[in-house]
Order: structure tokens, then sequence, then C-alpha cells
């Protein structure tokens, strides 16, 4: 170009990095958040002390889980982000995995009795603050998570997913690959 400028469409072209085509970085968008809140609501059930309304209804894992989605959200907000989240429910009662090992999850424990009214609850509360919610029948929320992401993969979209679940880690890319999926720490979230 006569200005001495490049145009857009040579920075944009592929570059060769040791002899393979890559390329060029591009600046990291908001990034799909993908919450398996059914896992936090546990974790938050068991992280708070026992809370309850004036009328006895037990809400301790609502107040971690309302305070997790302020700290993600208001955070973002403030810095002009819009942050794209999504909280994935386990179905509840039995789901495909049954069907493949009738004894999955035989050794677990039923539902705290004080932690079911708080599901109901944390709904409304996600609902009030604007978040989409997914589940899908017969289906936990890491396996709609795990769709979620390879959907947005295909879109070209990043994602990064809050989870505890160790099994989620099979979606992560490798660093450098884009779109990517990254996994965040629940207990380090920023």
């Amino acid at each position: 170009e006569e200005s001495g400028e490049q145009s857009a469409d040579s920075v944009s072209q592929d570059i060769s990095v040791n002899g393979a085509q890559t390329k060029p970085h591009r600046p990291r968008r908001e990034p799909l958040l993908l919450i398996d809140a059914s896992a936090y609501i546990f974790r938050s059930y068991y992280a708070i002390p026992p809370l309850h309304r004036s009328d006895g209804t037990p809400t301790g894992a609502l107040h971690g889980f309302c305070r997790m989605l302020q700290n993600l959200l208001l955070k973002r907000l403030m810095k002009g982000d819009r942050p794209r989240v999504v909280l994935a429910f386990d179905s509840g009662g039995p789901n495909f995995r049954h069907g493949i090992y009738p004894d999955y999850k035989a050794n677990r424990g039923p539902c705290p009795e004080d932690l079911l009214p708080q599901f109901a609850l944390v709904r409304e509360a996600a609902e009030a603050f604007g978040v989409v919610q997914v589940e899908a029948v017969g289906f936990e929320a890491d396996d709609v998570i795990a769709t979620l992401t390879r959907k947005a993969l295909e879109e070209g979209v990043d994602v990064d997913i809050l989870s505890g679940d160790k099994d989620l880690m099979q979606l992560i890319t490798p660093q450098g690959h884009e779109p990517c999926v990254h996994m965040v720490d629940p207990m380090h979230f920023d």
C-alpha cells in the first residue's frame, strides 16, 4: 500500500512457525462459562454452616451459590464484559448410566433432607440473575457440559468450565489450540 501500512488482510494471513502453518494469536473474547451447578450446590451445602430463613427453610447452599454467582458476574460486569454463563444441572433420578451399570453410585447416600428444598431456590435465584439453566432428562450436569462444550468449539467459541469434576478435564484443549477449553478451579475462580 502507498501509505506503508499493512492491510488487515495481510496481517491475518497464516504464519509459519517451525515449518508448521498457524494462525496469528487472536485476542480471547469473553468465553462461554459452563458451571456444574449441581456439584456447586453440594459444595456450598457442605462448606457453609447451616443457615435458615425465618420460616425455617434451609438456605446455606443457596447463600454459597448466590455468592459464587455474584463474584463471577459482578466482577465481569464492572469491567464492561457481558459474561456468557450457563448453569448445567443433573436431571435427578436415574440416568443412562444406571441402564449400563445398575449399581452406578450405589455407595452414595441420599441427598440430605435440608438440601432438597434449596435446589428450587437456587433455580429461582439463577433466574433472578438472568443466567441460562440447562438440564437433560436422563443425564448428569457433566454430560450436558461436555455436549455444550463440543457445540461451542464447533462454533469457534472458547469455553471455561467451572467444576470440581475431574472427568471434565478430558475436554481441555492443548495450549495454543483455538478455540480453547479451560478448566476453572471453583475454589480459585476469578
